[in-house]
């Protein structure tokens, strides 16, 4: 699948996007398996922010899994040609309002990968109409693949603030 254009999404979308470097359903597939195994192996670190007001690394699967859900809602309201503007989110709000704390790592890790797994039989469902179908989400428009080439981008790009910040492995 070619690459969305740069007029199909927000200027913003380009941080996630870009680091979409292979094909996407290949990288969308791998962070089924790969996205798990990294929190699971850094379970020890679970509640452990590198910096005060930062994130834990709890929060952060707790961010993933609410972003996945929210791309997904996008994607397929556009899909099916919903003409209705959807919503913006803040992020930090939806974290703070979350209590992921208090859930269980091991059940956030298996839903991800659930959710994932699911999510994947929509994403192949989607034909080249769809996908270049858009609209308006937090104010600016956006195609459904472009939302899609961002739920890999935007995994992508946590993991390397994982690696970089909370030094996971």
């Amino acid at each position: 699948m070619n690459r969305p254009q740069p007029n199909d999404y927000p200027a913003w979308g380009e941080t996630y996007i870009s680091k979409v470097d292979k094909d996407i359903f290949e990288i969308l597939e791998e962070q089924v398996f790969t996205i798990p195994v990294l929190f699971q192996s850094n379970a020890e670190k679970e509640n452990f922010a590198y910096a005060e007001g930062k994130w834990t690394l709890k929060e952060m699967l707790g961010h993933i899994i609410d972003c996945e859900r929210i791309f997904v809602y996008r994607m397929t309201c556009f899909a099916r040609n919903e003409q209705q503007q959807l919503p913006g989110f803040e992020e930090d709000d939806y974290v703070a309002n979350a209590h992921f704390g208090e859930r269980n790592f091991d059940d956030m890790i298996e839903e991800f990968a659930a959710l994932r797994k699911s999510n994947l039989y929509f994403f192949k469902s989607l034909n080249e109409v769809e996908l270049t179908r858009k609209g308006i989400a937090s104010g600016r428009a956006i195609t459904v693949k472009s939302i899609l080439f961002i739920a890999a981008g935007h995994i992508a790009h946590h993991v390397g603030v994982l690696k970089e910040r909370y030094n996971v492995v």
